[in-house]
């Protein structure tokens, strides 16, 4: 179940069929020689003395070097440690010393980021790639052995392969470790859920330092090839033009900023066999206008990065919905996946009620399930207990099992004694045609202890006043849920996974004061 031989089974059957697309460096690379890039730096970072079970970070954007180090780590019996790019230096630090790689590989791009941190985190190995680059990387991968690594057969099913940091969307980062099998379990309830076909083109959209490398990796399981970019909605259009492009995965606010895009119908994107999106809720009303403009059928996915994805809406069940068969389902996360139990539970642990009224938490069982937070063992017993994952998302479900994510936890609003489900206010602002996006957030309120503000985003060109989105709101929810204010945005902060945090929203309305949510 080495996951790091994938690309020796292609280079195999298909030498010549090109296996990656690298486009913001323009590189078209063949599985032979992919194969061989992953051979030599597999050999290349053992012949640093590195042993099994040791770490190699990661700070670039997406590129064939990242992809390789996936592989050839895995080939190796080594872990990637994907770094957020994003973060600010001090974080990154605290993510390198927490993991303690025994090597560091950055883009030139990243130099300055990683000179500081050669002062802040005690690594033995530091390699570069990029044109203003010391070229280290390059040279070991030309220096080191062609040969099949002599690891490769000794990697076993429950070897760690990466560490993906969580996007910390309720606080600190916390380094989430998969396996060999947990890897291999998340990609086989992708491919039932993709229905992946051996002429699918694939685009990866999300950045590799998350949990969307998983669906990449399992089309190249299956021989497809993978197109990298780092997304713009314009672009990414294009790019589906050009290379005919038959899935990826898109974020809610992707989907968004693609239909936005100017001339959108002018766009050759016939090739798209399926879309699958997830990262967040997406009002109901957005997936109807997705279903109109993108031709080809759509899945909804939910997952986190601890459990790669769970639960799955199919292409069926967003049919019927249009056809007016279970339309509410389009709210709905679907139904668990191929390999996976999922329950909805009290505190207790007890399932709730198949009302589709009464909430609980969403735990999940799953060999695609992480092994642990890294380093924390207090944080993993929390979150795996009895062989369940518990996810801290809070949800209905109804008597067919269908779930309907209600709120994060934390995200959950109490106001006069009410339980508001900002999810539930967010589904009804977005009907709005200027909105393009938005989020819901708890305020402190004198008499109330919390009230609803809603903090929104404008389609370009589109105007809207604070009373018109209450009044849409007021359309469709009981008063108590509607938004006492609201505040316009250019744009939302987001975690590396798409996710709003909104944390940041509430943090300036609560510096001094505590929730207790």
């Amino acid at each position: 179940m080495n996951q790091g031989l994938i690309p020796a089974k292609w280079a195999a059957l298909t030498p010549n069929g090109q296996a990656v697309y690298d486009v913001p460096n323009d590189r078209r690379v063949s599985w032979r020689d992919f194969d061989a890039m992953v051979r030599r730096l597999a050999n290349g970072l053992r012949g640093l003395g590195l042993q099994p079970g040791d770490r190699v970070a990661m700070l670039s954007r997406n590129c064939v070097e990242y992809q390789a180090l996936y592989f050839a780590a895995g080939r190796a019996g080594l872990v990637t440690q994907p770094l957020n790019w994003r973060l600010a230096v001090p974080e990154l630090a605290s993510i390198v010393r927490d993991a303690a790689p025994k090597a560091v590989i950055s883009a030139s791009e990243w130099s300055g980021v990683v000179e500081q941190l050669q002062r802040e985190a005690d690594v033995p190995n530091w390699l570069q790639f990029g044109d203003d680059s010391d070229g280290s990387l390059d040279r070991l991968i030309a220096s080191s052995s062609d040969d099949e690594p002599e690891w490769s057969s000794k990697v076993a099913d429950d070897d760690p392969f990466f560490i993906l940091y969580t996007g910390g969307t309720t606080g600190q980062s916390k380094g989430a470790l998969h396996t060999h099998r947990s890897a291999a379990a998340g990609m086989l309830n992708q491919t039932v859920a993709e229905r992946i076909v051996p002429s699918d083109v694939y685009m990866l959209t999300g950045q590799m330092y998350h949990i969307p490398i998983v669906l990449a990796m399992n089309y190249m399981k299956h021989g497809c090839p993978l197109v990298l970019v780092n997304f713009e909605a314009k672009q990414a259009l294009e790019i589906i033009e050009a290379e005919r492009v038959s899935a990826f995965l898109g974020i809610t606010t992707m989907l968004n900023w693609m239909m936005a895009v100017p001339g959108f119908e002018n766009y050759d994107i016939s090739s798209l066999r399926n879309i699958q999106y997830g990262g967040g809720p997406m009002p109901s009303s957005i997936v109807r206008q997705a279903l109109e403009m993108f031709p080809c059928t759509l899945i909804q996915g939910y997952g986190q990065t601890e459990g790669t994805t769970m639960c799955f809406l199919s292409q069926e069940d967003h049919a019927n919905a249009v056809a007016g068969i279970h339309p509410e389902r389009l709210r709905s996360c679907g139904r668990e996946g191929f390999i996976t139990t999922v329950r909805v539970v009290d505190p207790s642990g007890n399932e709730v009620p198949r009302d589709g009224k009464t909430p609980g938490e969403i735990v999940v069982r799953s060999e695609a399930n992480m092994i642990g937070y890294w380093n924390r063992p207090d944080l993993t017993a929390q979150t795996l207990r009895d062989g369940w994952m518990w996810t801290g998302d809070v949800a209905t479900w109804d008597e067919d099992r269908y779930v309907f994510i209600v709120d994060r936890a934390k995200d959950m609003i109490i106001s006069g004694g009410e339980n508001i489900y900002s999810v539930q206010v967010e589904e009804a602002i977005a009907r709005h045609p200027a909105v393009l996006e938005c989020a819901v957030i708890g305020v402190p309120d004198e008499e109330w202890g919390e009230s609803v503000k809603a903090v929104v985003v404008l389609k370009p060109g589109m105007q809207a006043t604070e009373q018109e989105i209450i009044d849409q709101a007021r359309k469709h929810l009981a008063s108590y849920q509607k938004p006492r204010s609201v505040d316009f945005v250019a744009e939302l902060p987001k975690a590396p996974t798409g996710k709003i945090l909104k944390r940041e929203l509430r943090a300036p309305y609560w510096a001094d004061r505590e929730r207790n949510v």
